[in-house]
């Protein structure tokens, strides 16, 4: 790597990297906790009942690794959800050293609860990339994201992305009413 770049550019680059994150992060955490604080969820708890939901059950490994947590932040928040009868654990016949967990009834309808309450208006971000989109006609991609992301945790983590998103198209029954954002992005389709 020092023959491709100096370690100026390599400090430079990782410093704008860090910085833009960092300020990416404080918004959508800022927006996530807003959108949740009515049901009486943090983000941890808030993610790991999505993740349970996209993977129709996961182990707390799972949950670490794809929330991108430490595992004992998805034990613990999970053993919390589990005391509020959103999630119970398990274990598999044949695997007794995993813990999995499944969301009950009731964890799938706060989760849904929670996607039919999603208000695009109140998110900064898509606030921020609506000139581009106005511009564009879409949404900004994340392909050098993903393939930075894809470097960094490799394909198991972005398929699972993937199928995430997959499932997120798949719901229009929990999400009856197009929202503002997509009446614009069907609006914006149809005109190029």
């Amino acid at each position: 790597m020092k023959d491709k770049i100096s370690k100026q550019d390599a400090i430079f680059y990782s410093h704008k990297m860090a910085q833009l994150s960092k300020a990416l992060w404080k918004a959508i955490e800022k927006d996530w906790q807003d959108w949740i604080k009515p049901f009486k969820l943090n983000i941890n708890e808030h993610h790991i009942l999505w993740i349970a939901y996209h993977l129709k059950g996961a182990s707390i490994s799972e949950i670490s690794k794809y929330g991108v947590m430490h595992v004992s932040t998805a034990f613990n928040f999970s053993k919390k959800l589990e005391e509020r009868g959103l999630l119970q654990f398990s274990k598999r016949e044949n695997d007794k050293r995993n813990t999995y967990i499944e969301l009950t009834e009731k964890g799938t309808d706060l989760l849904e609860e929670t996607l039919k309450e999603y208000e695009p208006n109140n998110n900064s971000v898509l606030r921020g990339v609506l000139p581009m989109t106005e511009m564009y006609g879409k949404l900004p991609e994340f392909l050098d994201l993903s393939a930075l992301i894809k470097e960094i945790y490799g394909d198991e983590y972005m398929e699972i992305l993937e199928r995430s998103l997959e499932n997120i198209e798949d719901e229009t029954d929990i999400l009856e009413n197009p929202t503002h954002i997509e009446a614009y992005k069907s609006t914006t389709s149809k005109s190029s």
